[in-house]
């Protein structure tokens, strides 16, 4: 038997319009928004020289190298990637943990623009399948906004999650507490303080939880990326920038040491 297939009309010219118009309307709005006195932020100058961290490709032509110990037991890794940027800003990562011997799997997804229902559920589908598909609970490594998806996760599933390693991510203290709140409530059209994700950002999820953060991190507060004890098992300092979390030789080495602890 044939079934018809129900067509919907598509929007109008005008509701098209009337619904930018309100997207443009709610952006300004929220630009217009003002932090609590309590934010902390990194400084401009911090801020201004993660431009440096873009020449890192470039500059790692001229250095020895890079080495990764060899795993002792191969582990199954997730990389999430930060606010606006793609899983290719983590190439290098992925390829020096798997010359070390890990299985490194992508998000799935390509740039991370902000948490949407949609991603939300494609992100946990693809934790499951990753776990069913190797037969063992997946390390989840997340850089800045990609840690706070992770952890997120590690709350909806942590039967299939073994370790959860967070860099730079804002999961801590108040949403304002970085240098790109704007940047994102512009991109989004959501507050930091309403995500359409319903989600207690700073209780840890109920599997180890690692917080890599910097002092030289430009972008978000120390106080954020750190946490407070309860809010994580251990945290652990580095001396890269923000954009460095991504690529740099020490936070690809922290991140392989992390594998390793049991």
């Amino acid at each position: 038997m044939h079934v018809a297939k129900l067509k919907y009309p598509a929007p109008s010219a005008p509701h098209r319009l009337a619904s930018f118009g309100e997207a443009v309307l709610r952006r300004i709005r929220l630009l217009r928004s003002q932090p609590p006195d309590n934010a902390a932020r990194p400084s401009q100058a911090l801020f201004l020289a993660e431009a440096l961290a873009f020449a890192e490709p470039l500059m790692r032509r001229f250095r020895p190298a890079l080495v990764v110990p060899k795993a002792s037991e191969r582990q199954i890794v997730i990389l999430i990637p930060g606010f606006a940027t793609h899983p290719m800003r983590m190439r290098y990562m992925a390829e020096k943990l798997e010359e070390a011997g890990h299985k490194v799997k992508r998000w799935g997804l390509g740039f991370n623009f902000g948490p949407t229902e949609e991603n939300f559920a494609f992100l946990s589908q693809r934790v499951r399948d990753v776990h069913a598909r190797y037969g063992c609970k997946v390390v989840l490594v997340g850089w800045s906004l990609g840690g706070i998806f992770a952890r997120e996760m590690a709350k909806l599933h942590p039967e299939c999650v073994a370790k959860v390693i967070t860099m730079g991510s804002p999961f801590s203290h108040t949403p304002y507490s970085n240098n790109v709140w704007r940047l994102y409530q512009l991109v989004t059209g959501h507050s930091v303080e309403r995500p359409p994700i319903a989600a207690d950002l700073a209780a840890k999820p109920p599997v180890e939880t690692v917080a890599l953060w910097s002092a030289r991190d430009g972008v978000v507060s120390v106080r954020s990326a750190r946490g407070l004890p309860g809010e994580r098992d251990r945290e652990r300092a580095l001396k890269c920038s923000h954009m460095g979390f991504s690529n740099s030789a020490e936070a690809i080495l922290a991140v392989a040491q992390e594998l390793e602890r049991r």
